[in-house]
């Protein structure tokens, strides 16, 4: 079959490294990236199914790894070579259109979920995270058994599969998978009424203030996007003010009515929710956040030097925001992350965030747009197989 496959290879990874410090994207002309004819893979046992991709997104994480800023915390946890491509819509061997959810749970490893009905994702012990008769990988799309989803064919466990409700179009089915990133983040916020920041306006910001304006109480709704395009959806789908990076302290002085404090606020959201995750956007995320408040993490941080001295003295609670799982809402609702982006990626229309669509042999023109979205009009590029 036909798959773009990811191979260890240092001195590539180093060039790519080099490569997209000038140019977004470049990592997928010099780096470990190329397209090949592999064998399909195997079906590790009964309980797995074969899946032939028929959109899949490039993601965040897919661009750092290409780019070769990906952190070295994942370097024990996946194995090479490996077939990228998490974010999913395809069909299986009997014809039903299923959507992926590619984190490799305890299940897909043999093991017993920590409890009835888990999702892939739930848990408190990663300990199986290296078990099973599959090699090592946290997600689908970067492990060396499973294939992934900038390939002809993956395969996945039962546990991974949601099937596609008709009323959703492969657009909105492909966009599920950051949809239910959204989700989890606005629930692990547990927004309580107040302002909410969302910091970033990307896929994974766009998705996330789509949550927040359909299953919150928040009073105001602020994002921070960089691009027009960015701009016009964030209020689209949910937001009450969109500013621009650098209006972002006035704006929510304005709103929260409170003062300056150096280069901080002295007060300011009760919520911050931070989905680009760089030093910088941290940083402020912590500085427009008021005293006692909460920054969520939904976009990937890597290896970062930050200035945590305002998280200490303004008493922030900083929580981690991975993927998805079984969530519970301030109401006392628990459900999974997925079942609920299903519902959001109708009522918010979703589909109409993929921007474009790219064969796999024309992956470097498809990277390229995908590391360059924003400046380009575009939110969500994928492949189409």
């Amino acid at each position: 079959m036909k798959a773009l496959v990811f191979e260890r290879n240092e001195a590539r990874y180093a060039a790519a490294s080099v490569a997209s410090r000038v140019m977004p994207g470049a990592g997928a002309g010099v780096g470990p990236l190329r397209l090949a004819d592999i064998d399909a893979p195997e079906l590790p046992g009964e309980n797995w199914s074969r899946i032939t991709p028929t959109l899949t997104g490039i993601c965040g994480s897919d661009l750092s790894t290409i780019d070769g800023h990906s952190s070295g915390y994942f370097d024990g946890l996946v194995s090479f070579p490996f077939v990228p491509g998490h974010e999913v819509v395809g069909t299986t061997e009997d014809g039903k259109r299923v959507v992926l959810e590619p984190v490799l749970g305890p299940e897909a490893r043999g093991e017993a979920p920590p409890f009835k009905g888990a999702a892939p994702g739930d848990g408190t012990d990663y300990g199986y995270l290296l078990a099973g008769d599959i090699d090592d990988g946290i997600q689908v799309g970067f492990c060396a058994s499973t294939g992934g989803g900038w390939g002809e064919q993956l395969v996945a466990h039962k546990s991974q599969l949601h099937t596609v409700p008709k009323r959703l179009s492969d657009e909105d089915a492909v966009m599920l998978e950051p949809a239910a990133g959204g989700v989890h983040a606005a629930a692990k916020a547990q927004i309580d009424g107040g302002v909410v920041l969302v910091h970033g306006a990307g896929t994974m910001g766009l998705a996330t203030i789509a949550a927040l304006r359909q299953y919150t109480n928040a009073q105001t709704i602020i994002a921070v996007a960089k691009y027009p395009i960015q701009k016009t959806f964030a209020a689209e789908l949910g937001a009450d003010i969109v500013v621009g990076p650098s209006e972002t302290h006035r704006v929510v002085r304005r709103v929260t009515g409170c003062r300056m404090l150096g280069n901080d606020l002295s007060g300011g959201a009760d919520v911050t929710i931070d989905a680009i995750g760089n030093a910088s956007s941290i940083e402020t995320s912590i500085g427009v956040t008021r005293p006692r408040g909460k920054v969520l993490l939904v976009g990937m941080p890597g290896k970062l030097n930050i200035d945590l001295t305002a998280l200490w003295h303004r008493e922030t609670e900083l929580i981690g925001a991975y993927t998805y799982g079984t969530d519970t809402w301030p109401d006392g609702t628990e459900i999974s992350s997925f079942k609920r982006a299903k519902e959001l990626a109708g009522k918010a229309k979703l589909g109409r965030l993929v921007s474009a669509k790219y064969p796999l042999d024309q992956y470097k023109q498809a990277i390229s747009h995908a590391a360059q979205a924003g400046q380009r009009g575009s939110v969500k590029v994928c492949f189409e197989l």
